[in-house]
């Protein structure tokens, strides 16, 4: 037989036996009414094999586990902080962000190079560089399995890795829109919208907002992905300047195709330097949970607006129970599911409820929402540690014809 039939042969294979393997994910992992999405395959099914790799997904606990960290949740909410610390906290969320960026600068965070993978909505239609057919073609294989193993021109699964990390996240050619925007005075820019013709990526035709950018963990994976996308823009925000500062500074910045930019999403009297209603997407990864509880409800209404309709919200957070809610000592619970850590920054841990509420309430409809379970494993010490994430996609309906 001829080698390049031999080759395709074992690929088409290879897709298929992956896709078989992917339909083994217990139900309970997946949201009722969405397709499989690629949250890993890596699946243990041997205990005794528990430290070959350092992470293993779609967990499933058990009665036992799940006891033992609701028990533990007591424990260190039990003593609250002092409600004077508290408004200390939320008045100064700024300054503990700047300070820890300054310290940190962009060392801490990872890059977020799973975030295609995950959310392929980022990529413009018709987008034909080498990245997206490489990022679609794993989503594509295995929610196509049967049809893949069909045909023959089935796409390649990409190497398995663990695209996973926790997070909390000078230009060339900076063009005249850009320009003008970063020397508007503050005081007339709150006055309201901006005209047309002034705001950056006015040229754009798909543009995208990730709210809470930190140090650029988001924004370079994708700025290297769409640098040859004219029709693309992205902006970016943080309430921390150091963090801002750090993305402009970034050496893979480029004001033609980005705005960094500083912006409290709290503070609804803030214009954004662009029109509501223009978004194609909106990523918000690790941001809502450092956000008091009680505003998480208004900053998601006011996110729906900047969406065009048909427009996702990309949403990825803590869920209840991660073992970095389990860490947490005594005297640092500021109100229920809701901490503050050693620096001064914040967490609250979601449940896959909660988040289908707050994001319907603001309008949108519910594409996926599901819990992703992992197991993290560090193999040295021989410990075992639940990692719990809550992950979603709300879309802004589409008006009626």
């Amino acid at each position: 037989m001829c080698p390049k039939v031999l080759i395709r042969m074992n690929v088409i294979w290879r897709n298929y036996f992956s896709c078989l393997r992917i339909r083994k994910v217990p139900h309970g992992c997946q949201s009722s009414y969405h397709p499989v999405t690629p949250l890993g395959s890596r699946i243990l099914t041997d205990p005794a094999k528990v430290f070959e790799h350092n992470m293993w997904d779609h967990m499933q606990w058990s009665k036992e586990e799940e006891e033992a960290a609701r028990k533990k949740v007591e424990e260190n909410s039990a003593v609250r902080v002092l409600l004077e610390e508290q408004v200390k906290y939320e008045s100064e969320a700024s300054k503990y962000w700047d300070t820890f960026y300054k310290i940190h600068k962009n060392k801490f965070f990872k890059d977020r190079n799973w975030l295609l993978r995950e959310f392929p909505e980022i990529l413009p239609v018709g987008q034909k560089t080498e990245e997206k057919v490489k990022e679609l073609s794993w989503n594509h294989v295995k929610v196509h399995a049967a049809n893949c193993f069909s045909r023959m021109h089935c796409p390649t699964v990409p190497e398995e890795k663990n695209h996973y990390r926790e997070s909390s996240g000078s230009s060339d050619g900076q063009n005249k829109a850009g320009s003008d925007f970063s020397n508007l005075d503050s005081k007339e820019h709150r006055k309201g919208p901006l005209k047309t013709e002034l705001f950056p990526g006015s040229n754009a035709t798909f543009r995208i907002l990730e709210v809470g950018c930190g140090a650029g963990n988001s924004v370079f994976p994708i700025l290297n992905t769409l640098q040859n996308a004219p029709e693309f823009f992205l902006y970016c925000c943080d309430f921390a300047s150091g963090a801002v500062e750090l993305v402009k500074s970034h050496a893979s910045y480029r004001a033609a195709q980005c705005c960094a930019f500083v912006h409290d999403v709290c503070d609804d009297g803030l214009p954004y330097p662009f029109p509501d209603g223009i978004l194609d997407v909106i990523l918000l990864v690790f941001v809502l949970s450092s956000i008091h509880p009680d505003r998480m409800q208004g900053v998601v209404n006011r996110l729906s607006k900047l969406l065009k309709p048909g427009g996702m919200l990309l949403f990825r957070d803590y869920g209840r129970y991660d073992k970095t809610q389990l860490r947490f000592k005594r005297g640092h619970c500021l109100s229920e599911n809701f901490y503050v850590r050693g620096d001064g920054t914040r967490a609250y841990f979601f449940t896959k409820g909660e988040v289908h509420d707050m994001f319907c309430k603001a309008g949108l409809n519910e594409k996926q929402n599901l819990v992703d379970r992992r197991l993290q494993v560090n193999r040295k010490k021989q410990v075992k540690m639940h990692r719990v994430w809550v992950q979603g996609k709300f879309q802004k309906p589409l008006p009626f014809t």
